[in-house]
This record gives structure tokens, sequence and C-alpha cells, in this order.
């Protein structure tokens, strides 16, 4: 979800394991040179997340690389099979009251340019965390640790997981 604290924690990572980060907003943007809610305004939701999925199919044939997805990549079916077969997936599951307070002063986020922001994003959570689990093969409970608490916690899943 937006505000869950995926570039943060994800870099962090990186950097620990000496690893590539990218962020997929980010990218998205240093690409085309413009903001994500320009894409919004220009080619809609539909197109933005076009171009999420042409993003996610060419960053997961790459190793060595940490990458934070926007918080909508799991709504298509094909970038939740990529992701899948291509990854460890890690889920930041933060409860919406703390995604509310990191993202309620935050004006590029398009998708609560809405009259109730917070019903947004209690929405989202609804629609997308069965999703996130559907595909995760780590999910890490956040919040209000710091993130290099996060990140120890995601070294530890992630050395389980590979046994």
């Amino acid at each position: 979800m937006m505000g869950a604290g995926k570039t943060t924690v994800g870099r962090e990572y990186a950097r620990r394991h000496r690893m590539r980060f990218i962020d997929c907003d980010h990218e998205i943007e240093a690409r085309t040179g413009v903001k994500v809610s320009t894409i919004f305004e220009i080619e809609g939701e539909e197109g933005f997340r076009r171009r999420e999925t042409q993003l996610i199919d060419e960053l997961t044939h790459e190793s060595d690389l940490v990458l934070a997805t926007g918080g909508g990549v799991v709504l298509n079916p094909d970038n939740r099979a990529m992701m899948s077969e291509r990854g460890i997936v890690v889920y930041l599951n933060v409860p919406t009251t703390v995604l509310w307070e990191r993202t309620r002063h935050d004006r590029n986020r398009p998708l609560l340019q809405v009259p109730n922001p917070r019903e947004r994003i209690e929405t989202l959570y609804r629609e997308r965390d069965p999703l996130y689990r559907s595909v995760a093969d780590i999910i890490v409970d956040g919040g209000r640790g710091n993130p290099g608490g996060m990140v120890r916690v995601i070294e530890k899943a992630i050395d389980n997981f590979k046994k």
C-alpha cells in the first residue's frame, strides 16, 4: 500500500546487501520525465498501469535487485505472476491508520485526490490486501517500528524462506 514504507525499507535492505534498488514509480518518472500524477492526468490510471506492467516485466528479469513496486501493481494478474515467478515477494502490511498518517499531507498521490482520502485508503486496503497476500512469499507486519528493524525482520524471513 502507499505509505507502507516500501521505498525506505527496500532502499535500506538493498544498501545492506549491496544490491541495486529501484522504486517503480520513481523509475517511471525518470523515464518519462514527468510525475506519476501527470501520467494519471493525461493517460488515466489505465495508461499508468500499462507503463508499470512493462517496467515490471523488464526489471523482474534482473538479479541482485530490490524492487519497490507501486501499491496498485497487484491489480494486474500478469504483474502478480511475474513477481511470483521471478523473485521473492515481501508484503509490508501496515494498518490503514498508519497509512493515513503517512500520506494525508501528500498531494502527489493521485488516488487520494478525492473528497474522503481516508476512506479511500481503507477501501484500497480492503481490495488489495487479499491480492498482496496471494502473491507474498513473506508478510511483514509493520507501521510503528523503524526501517532498520523492519529490514532485520525481512532478512530473517528471507533466510528462512531460502532454506
